[in-house]
């Protein structure tokens, strides 16, 4: 599967990674976000490890969050998780001269902060992520970024210890910690939802990343018909004797079975919006005839 579109790579000017954790069968993770104590120590092991694999990114500001996240709140127009941590990267007050390690998670409370809460109905994947990013000088960025592509996917494990420290933070057993760009968790991403035969979904999701300003339609039987444009995915919704003159042959005519169809190509059509909108796109649903007008 080869990585996505290098549009994504020009279109940052940080150095942008997650810290991908896969759980162990039936392990869940006991805490959502770390206090402030474990997110510094666990951040300044994640500067170690990936500096270590690209000197760039030791003369970078590292920005962390302790909390993790489902893949796909990752993988979402406009990137924003990566971009909310932009925001706090240059609000964060500056102390010294040189890189800094800057980290986020709970508050002393243990309260969790909106801009790193995962969202309630994607906590209970196998394979949790942490973002960060490093920011700096821009042809230093830039030198850390395109490094990292290079690297992270063949030799991006995390060291020992920063793998038994988040196993220890959050509470959980995990089977392996390693680092990934933005752009490998995506080629990942796009290898999963190959196996679960949702390719041709992936190509719309794809685009909302790359070119969200562009259109992108699926028109595929016996896939569903949907058009993306201007942030949003409508999908066509239609009547039983279209979806039949559209998208089934006309020998077929027991009843029995031609319902069992259309209530499957229902349920793929349900299928197909709970996916887009876990990346955070919109989804409307738009009645139409088998002309596909949408």
């Amino acid at each position: 599967m080869q990585s996505p579109d290098a549009r994504l790579f020009q279109a940052f000017t940080q150095a942008r990674g997650v810290l991908a954790l896969e759980l162990s069968p039936g392990s869940t993770i006991a805490h959502e976000a770390l206090q402030q104590a474990d997110a510094g120590r666990l951040a300044g092991l994640v500067g170690r490890d990936v500096g270590t694999l690209v000197p760039e990114a030791s003369e970078l500001d590292l920005v962390f969050a302790a909390a993790h996240f489902d893949p796909a709140e990752v993988l979402r127009p406009g990137w924003p998780l990566h971009r909310r941590l932009d925001e706090l990267h240059q609000r964060a007050p500056k102390a010294g001269h040189g890189p800094r390690v800057i980290a986020f998670g709970a508050d002393r409370d243990g309260q969790i902060p909106q801009p790193l809460r995962a969202e309630d109905e994607l906590r209970g994947g196998s394979l949790r992520v942490l973002p960060f990013l490093f920011a700096g000088e821009a042809a230093v960025a830039g030198a850390a970024a395109e490094r990292m592509e290079t690297l992270l996917m063949d030799r991006g494990m995390a060291q020992a210890d920063t793998a038994l420290c988040a196993q220890e933070a959050f509470g959980a057993r995990i089977e392996h910690a390693r680092y990934l760009t933005v752009h490998d968790l995506a080629a990942m991403t796009a290898l999963q939802y190959h196996n679960l035969g949702l390719d041709a979904l992936w190509r719309v999701v794809e685009a909302a990343l790359l070119t969200p300003d562009r259109e992108a339609v699926l028109d595929a039987a016996p896939e569903p018909l949907l058009r993306y444009a201007d942030g949003e995915a409508r999908i066509a919704l239609f009547s039983p004797d279209a979806w039949r003159r559209r998208y089934m042959p006309e020998s077929e005519d027991d009843a029995t079975r031609l319902e069992r169809r259309f209530e499957l190509f229902q349920a793929r059509q349900r299928q197909f919006a709970a996916v887009l909108q876990a990346h955070g796109i919109d989804v409307t649903f738009a009645h139409c005839d088998e002309a596909g007008e949408l």
